[in-house]
């Protein structure tokens, strides 16, 4: 007699689901894009960041989380977003994009200088909750991502990695690289244990990412 499948419960609930959905379909607005720690706004709301290489999808993941086409600006120039953006959703949360990592098209100097405006944040953003370190799922994890997480690590800050453009491979390549990166991850002291797989272009996993950051941020 063949045993009965193990049964895993979602993520999340339907209604933690349509209460993420909810919170993000409200008004967001870009606020700033600060160059120095002292231009920042006030950290006296929780906020979420985006890190990732160059052309992982920072952008369109952010427009995609808010169903908006145009708030992140996407570029095909890596290296482009020389300052950390602030996003407000719902008076309540604030997105925060950083500046992409791995890139080769600017100068030594000037890619030092805002991927220390990264580390800065990260070391001193008290109420910073959490990092999605985005990672393409075509590619997994590459020694970049790894030195980026070595800082995080070090800096004490929780993060949990994102697969984008899933939907350029097939379910079960995303599934091996979900995989994959769980193992990769395992002993890391700030890595939250579970990987999203997401498209922007498709919807996929934004549903669950939504939920994600509510719990995080406004649930707790």
């Amino acid at each position: 007699m063949s045993e009965d499948p193990i049964f895993t419960p979602p993520l999340f609930t339907e209604e933690e689901i349509e209460t993420a959905r909810v919170f993000f379909a409200q008004p967001v607005s870009f606020i700033m894009g600060a160059v120095r720690m002292d231009a920042m706004p006030a950290p006296d709301l929780p906020e979420v960041a985006f890190a990732g290489r160059s052309n992982v999808g920072k952008s369109s993941l952010i427009n995609g989380l808010v169903n908006q086409k145009y708030l992140a600006r996407a570029s095909n120039e890596p290296g482009r977003t020389r300052e950390i953006n602030f996003f407000l959703l719902a008076e309540k949360l604030r997105l925060v994009d950083l500046p992409g990592y791995g890139f080769a098209r600017v100068s030594r100097s000037i890619a030092d200088k805002f991927q220390d405006l990264g580390r800065a944040y990260l070391r001193g953003r008290a109420n910073l909750k959490r990092v999605y370190v985005l990672i393409d799922a075509r590619h997994g994890l590459k020694t970049v991502d790894l030195e980026a997480l070595d800082a995080l690590d070090e800096a004490a800050v929780s993060y949990q990695i994102v697969l984008t453009k899933a939907d350029k491979i097939k379910p079960a390549e995303v599934d091996k690289v979900v995989a994959d990166t769980l193992k990769a991850i395992a002993k890391r002291p700030a890595a939250f244990p579970r990987v999203l797989a997401t498209s922007s272009e498709k919807g996929l996993g934004l549903p669950e990412l939504r939920a994600e950051i509510v719990r995080v941020c406004i649930d707790e």
